[in-house]
């Protein structure tokens, strides 16, 4: 069955801008998901198309209805339809893979692109949206970020990748960040690639990618490891040791 996706947006035009081309625009061409994006001033009342007003109490900026955006809401999703509604906003929880391969084993996403201020909180609570951020930064709206979040989940969709294993070994997938890669030459700039990933021992290749996984998790992302794990970091042997003199 095809992964559908729906973008609620006031720019439609952004779309599927990088999303067509490379990994999702191949499985796009395949029919393994598609991609509908829809103008949010479309189900606007207002001859003039508007979709916001200024915000109670004071202070800069619009904020999108909330007449507006339920109806663009209902617009989009048919009754019945399973897929979770997911705000792209800078106040919503960080992105983490766990949601990622959550969406993308179910049925599709409806995604709704920020703008402006925001979004009335009144009708993110009514329809149950899932608040979402893609990182501690503000862009100008939501469209990045659910080119961001559909991109994730793309290429975790069955048949997708290549070879399944790529993507139960990347970062995140155990709440690690991924080992480091190296490929020919095997010698570069007097820099040798580590001994053991030429040894041919895979269980030792295992061993020493968890190894250098838990570290640079330990060094660069803390927040990820467990108790024990943080208590007990792996040791790190260096990346790339030099050649020896000939």
């Amino acid at each position: 069955m095809t992964w559908q996706a729906t973008v609620l947006t006031l720019f439609p035009g952004m779309f599927p801008g990088p999303l067509g081309t490379a990994l999702a625009g191949r499985a796009m061409e395949r029919g393994l998901w598609s991609l509908e994006a829809r103008d949010i001033r479309d189900a606007s009342t207002d001859r003039n198309r508007r979709v916001d007003d200024t915000p109670f109490g004071g202070g800069a900026g619009m904020v999108l209805r909330p007449d507006v955006v339920d109806a663009a809401c209902a617009a989009a999703i048919p009754e019945g339809d399973a897929r979770p509604l997911v705000f792209l906003t800078p106040r919503g929880a960080p992105l983490r893979q766990s949601l990622v391969r959550d969406l993308a084993s179910g049925p599709g996403a409806v995604l709704l692109c920020g703008r402006y201020e925001g979004v009335d909180q009144r009708v993110v609570e009514a329809r149950g949206m899932i608040e979402v951020s893609i990182g501690d930064y503000v862009l100008s709206g939501g469209e990045l970020a659910a080119m961001v979040l559909l991109d994730a989940c793309v290429r975790l969709l069955p048949g997708v990748m290549g070879a399944a294993e790529s993507a139960e070994e990347e970062s995140f997938s155990e709440n690690l960040l991924e080992y480091p890669h190296y490929t020919r030459p095997a010698e570069w700039q007097g820099l040798r690639v580590p001994d053991v990933l030429l040894s041919g021992h895979h269980a030792e290749v295992a061993r020493w990618r968890r190894a250098q996984s838990e570290a640079v998790t330990h060094e660069r992302r803390p927040d990820l490891l467990t108790s024990k794990q943080r208590r007990d970091p792996a040791p790190r042997a260096p990346l790339h040791p030099a050649a020896s003199p000939a």
